[in-house]
């Protein structure tokens, strides 16, 4: 029951999407709307894996400092896989609110403020436990450092001197330890003080109904009395009593000096009413982030004005007006919410084999019976071939699954439990640095959480999509030409995941096979030779020149004369008619002639810019092959 039951201040996971993890919130509020369903305003945390490289990059780089800076080390004998779900754990707190249906609410959480003297390893002992460090601005894209912490240790400690034995003397000059401010044992009684500070009030209400400013902002008698008695002028009537000795005649002269009384205002009344107004708005918002409320807010006023004039404003009626109206509407909001178990099966649950859901959410108990281990792939995360539930995970084209456990650990804390290769190599300091555009996709793909496969291929590690390789036999050859009707290479290139019927191949090939004893099959080219292509255009002109448009690649100077434009009757700027024009010859033919004269070399397309990243393996077979064959040979087995 107490499981169920959600309050203000909890930390708990809300799931908005069936196959995303859940998301980390705090509640801050529980309100009941017109319908009668129970909406959380939740104050957000962000993952690593909701935020840019860059980012990640930045919030590194002050663990690094974090770490050099603390006495103790905070990653201290941690393996690859432990470095790797402690960055899971690792959340980034914001200033962002929302509100939230309350049964999308999964269960409860703790989130706690990095502890520099605690070891990380207690938040991987513990389940359900995050931290963070910096304040994340998902509007401006930052990263700053969260202004809460907690100074503990021995770099925030005073230190202590050895007490004095008694009778021991203080050597210590104690004019370079305090200032003395007032004197208790002053010749003076309470009474003589009493009306020393009544003399220096009236003299204040005086400055005021003399200045300009003020009266405008205390227009009546009685404000200006009631802000002539504010600790500023009682502080200073004590200040100037005291330098004077004690002594009444003198201070009161100081009290008024030649130029008229004088005036001591603190920061309530150098506030106008629109900055006050302002003031309560920010905090409102903010809190007591008092930086914050500067930037936003109050930019031309000091940060000391701003604390100053905070805990002056605690002092008013206008503080505890507002604090009444807080407290009635907490005690009209919802205090707590109970929220069942969510029980429902899972879209992403791979049914079993008599098409009926197996065990919900992993849920196992007396009655429970293990489900047939499905024939497929094994988990993505720790790679197990057995589990008594399977969910899909990644991309549907990928085919990959989770078993229970790494299922409810992706959706718990955002990442498989086990590191892929990809994120091995990073944590592993022996490896080569990587070029720029290769290290950009391996920190896309991590973040993404794209699968990763170790495929065998060299560049298969950086692929977005599923990599593999082909291998073509003679006898896969042999299977193109003669088995193509049960083969359908078209439909079985729509669908590569779907596996060949051998059986029906070999029964067909095994029927055909006395056939083609007495005629061997030989491979046909249906292509035609480039000189045959010419000589029919030159027999068969078209009726329209075609003009053959330049395009980046041609830079030969011979290149930019072919793309010269077909009319040449035309005259040139000098006036003058060119060689094929005068001799009669067709401009159409010597341009198709001519035009195999220079060679283009190709250019060689980037891998990184691949739909897939296929290669082919040559064997010893085929290698014996090669160098019997003539060159000839060579080009039709390509076609083929």
């Amino acid at each position: 029951m107490a499981a169920n039951m959600y309050r203000v201040g909890d930390y708990v996971y809300f799931e908005n999407s069936s196959s995303n993890p859940y998301l980390i919130r705090r509640i801050e509020e529980l309100n009941k709307t017109a319908n009668g369903n129970v909406e959380a305003k939740v104050v957000c945390f962000y993952r690593r894996r909701d935020i840019s490289n860059s980012l990640i990059m930045l919030a590194d780089k002050h663990a690094k400092e974090v770490e050099e800076e603390s006495e103790t080390t905070i990653e201290v004998d941690l393996t690859d896989k432990q470095k790797h779900q402690l960055k899971h754990r690792e959340l980034f707190l914001s200033r962002q609110y929302e509100s939230l249906p309350a049964t999308h609410i999964r269960g409860k959480c703790s989130v706690a403020l990095l502890n520099e003297t605690e070891s990380v390893l207690s938040y991987l002992e513990k389940e359900d436990t995050f931290f963070y460090s910096l304040v994340y601005d998902p509007s401006l894209k930052t990263l700053l450092a969260d202004k809460g912490e907690i100074r503990v240790g021995p770099r925030y400690q005073a230190d202590v001197p050895d007490m004095l034995v008694e009778g021991e003397l203080d050597d210590r000059e104690q004019a370079k330890l305090e200032v003395k401010v007032w004197d208790p044992d002053s010749p003076l009684t309470d009474r003589q003080i009493d009306q020393f500070l009544v003399v220096a009030r009236a003299v204040g209400t005086f400055a005021r109904a003399l200045d300009c400013s003020s009266s405008v902002r205390q227009p009546s008698l009685h404000m200006s009395a009631a802000a002539a008695s504010r600790d500023i002028t009682l502080f200073h009537a004590m200040d100037t009593l005291h330098k004077h000795n004690y002594d009444l005649s003198s201070a009161i002269s100081v009290l008024v000096p030649l130029g008229g009384p004088v005036l001591c205002r603190d920061e309530m009344e150098e506030w106008s009413a629109s900055e006050a107004s302002l003031f309560e708005e920010a905090l409102e918002k903010y809190g007591k982030d008092f930086n914050d409320i500067r930037q936003d807010f109050l930019p031309w006023k000091s940060l000391t004005s701003i604390i100053e004039y905070y805990y002056m404003w605690k002092t008013t009626d206008r503080y505890v007006q507002q604090k009444r109206l807080k407290a009635a509407e907490a005690e009209s909001k919802l205090k707590q919410v109970y929220i069942p178990t969510y029980n429902k099966p899972n879209p992403n649950q791979i049914s079993s084999n008599n098409g009926k859901p197996a065990a919900v959410n992993g849920a196992m108990g007396a009655s429970y019976q293990a489900q047939a281990t499905v024939i497929g792939r094994a988990c993505e995360s720790c790679y197990t071939p057995q589990s008594h539930q399977w969910y899909s995970w990644g991309p549907p084209n990928m085919q990959c699954r989770l078993c229970a456990s790494c299922w409810i650990y992706w959706k718990k804390y955002g990442g498989l439990k086990m590191p892929t290769q990809t994120e091995e190599d990073k944590l592993s300091s022996s490896q080569p640095t990587e070029e720029p555009h290769v290290r950009t996709h391996l920190s896309r793909q991590a973040t993404q959480g794209t699968p990763v496969r170790n495929t065998g291929s060299p560049k298969s590690a950086v692929k977005t999509r599923q990599a593999f390789f082909l291998h073509t036999t003679c006898w896969t050859k042999l299977a193109r030409q003669v088995c193509k009707n049960t083969l359908r290479l078209r439909q079985a290139a729509r669908r590569p995941f779907v596996p060949i019927n051998c059986a029906a191949i070999k029964a067909e090939y095994a029927d055909r096979h006395c056939e083609l004893a007495g005629n061997p099959l030989k491979i046909k080219s249906t292509r035609k030779p480039l000189s045959c292509i010419i000589g029919y255009l030159e027999i068969h002109p078209a009726v329209k020149p075609n003009v053959i448009r330049s395009t980046p690649s041609l830079q030969s100077p011979s290149a930019k004369r072919l793309l010269a434009p077909s009319n040449h009757s035309s005259l040139s700027i000098l006036g003058k008619r060119n060689y094929s024009h005068h001799n009669g010859l067709d401009a159409s033919a010597s341009a198709i002639k001519t035009s195999t004269i220079p060679v283009i070399k190709r250019q060689r397309q980037n891998w990184l810019d691949a739909s897939d990243d296929s290669f082919f393996i040559a064997t010893e077979e085929t290698r014996l092959h090669y160098n019997k064959e003539p060159c000839l040979a060579h080009a039709k087995l390509c076609i083929f």
